[in-house]
């Protein structure tokens, strides 16, 4: 058709191919093609791995808690949920053919807990609807004619390949698991556009701790559970956490360490370093463990003790070793409170490309209310690309499928401003 618009995705990730799916469902078709660009040899790698284990989809809790897991960008990322959140996400799985179910947890998860089912049916149907899929085409520039169609750059096996589009949205995650295709390496791009990027940082990522080698040896791959964890942070904002973490050969990892990672980041990134708070016995009162420490313990030895009387053993004993000092042993009280507080010191988050996600991206204030950047008119920004951050939980996948569908709606929007599209976005 000759007045058909071309719309360029680039970025085979949930954002991107929601971005596609938004498009290609719109009805318009005829008047609209859509070329998905994607680095990897294969799409939604990153997504693949992560429900690899149980994919995780979203999460069931109420609005007003659900939002709250957005920290400081909640007021950013909440008109994108009340457009496609939780239940918008779990109706369109079930158009998909797929059942969902929720979770002891209150996590929602695809009938069979894999990605890879969900992953297929939706590529076919966008294929289906005339999407065209391009892999192992890497953006590496862009510039906007004279006519306002954007010309793109692609790095193929091929050689260099060059494409035309009236809109792009940009999809290309953030700066974490670089081997499955999320490296980072768009923020140079923009910033030399003059885009505003905060700078990547390490999400839902281990820390660092400084282990003795005796701990490191003996106790590097076992879980620390059940306890609970707290912080406070340099504002004075108190933080809680129940759990359980993983030992690893350069300190802690895990479910509680993940959800309460961007306060010690930022902790560290302030001071050098964040004592985290351990409770090792959270079932037990504070009294309770005094009493049973003043028990008599005859012969036996403190750990004999410290296991008979309140089932203290391996490796949480070994933290107690590790943490405070030896004379803190030989003094009941002191040791309960060492006990139900245990003062564990972490000195750096890991590197970035090991967090499950990254904080930092295109700063919202460089986009319009439909995720277009303001420098570049018909070029819209989403998913993990953009600054916010979430923990684990089926929070990081909502907020990416939804500002996909966001992108794809004001995509169409700017291609017809007139169109009943349009007013889906007032």
């Amino acid at each position: 058709m000759p007045n058909r618009k071309c719309v360029a995705i680039i970025g085979g990730g949930p954002a991107g191919l929601m971005a596609a799916e938004a498009i290609s469902r719109s009805g318009m078709g005829p008047e609209v093609h859509v070329d998905l660009f994607d680095a990897m040899p294969s799409l939604a790698r990153k997504f693949l791995l992560a429900g690899k284990g149980g994919m995780n989809i979203t999460h069931s809790e109420p609005a007003a808690a659900f939002r709250s897991r957005y920290g400081t960008r909640q007021e950013r990322i909440a008109p994108l949920l009340d457009d496609f959140g939780p239940e918008a996400l779990c109706e369109w799985i079930h158009g998909l053919g797929i059942d969902t179910f929720v979770g002891s947890s209150g996590r929602v998860f695809p009938a069979g807990m894999k990605a890879a089912p969900l992953l297929r049916t939706w590529l076919h149907r966008l294929r289906e609807a005339g999407v065209q899929v391009h892999v192992r085409h890497r953006w590496n520039a862009i510039e906007q004619q004279d006519n306002g169609i954007y010309s793109l750059c692609f790095a193929t096996p091929m050689g260099e390949q060059r494409s035309t589009a009236d809109v792009v949205v940009l999809a290309l995650g953030g700066g974490s698991w670089a081997k499955l295709g999320s490296d980072g390496r768009w923020v140079a791009l923009l910033e030399q556009a003059g885009v505003p990027v905060a700078p990547l940082r390490p999400s839902n990522c281990g820390f660092d701790t400084g282990w003795s080698e005796h701990l490191r040896e003996r106790f590097a791959g076992q879980p620390v559970k059940p306890l609970v964890a707290s912080f406070t942070d340099a504002a004075g904002g108190v933080h809680r956490q129940p759990g359980e973490f993983m030992i690893t050969e350069y300190g802690v990892e895990g479910g509680l360490i993940y959800a309460l990672s961007a306060p010690l980041r930022d902790s560290i990134e302030q001071t050098g370093s964040a004592t985290l708070t351990l409770d090792l016995l959270p079932g037990h009162s504070m009294q309770r463990v005094i009493d049973e420490l003043a028990r008599p313990r005859g012969s036996r030895s403190l750990s004999s003790h410290l296991q008979s009387r309140l089932g203290l053993k391996g490796v949480k004993t070994a933290l107690l070793h590790e943490c405070i000092a030896r004379e803190d042993f030989a003094d009941a009280h002191r040791l309960a409170v060492s006990i139900k507080a245990l003062p564990l010191r972490l000195i750096a988050p890991r590197p970035l490309d090991e967090a499950i996600s990254s904080a930092g991206g295109v700063v919202f204030e460089a986009l319009d209310e439909h995720l277009m950047i303001r420098r570049l008119p018909g070029v819209f920004c989403a998913g993990e690309m953009l600054d916010w951050e979430a923990p684990t939980g089926g929070y990081l996948l909502t907020a990416c499928f939804a500002s996909g569908h966001a992108a794809g709606l004001g995509a169409l929007a700017w291609l017809h401003p007139c169109s009943a599209h349009a007013s889906l976005l007032q």
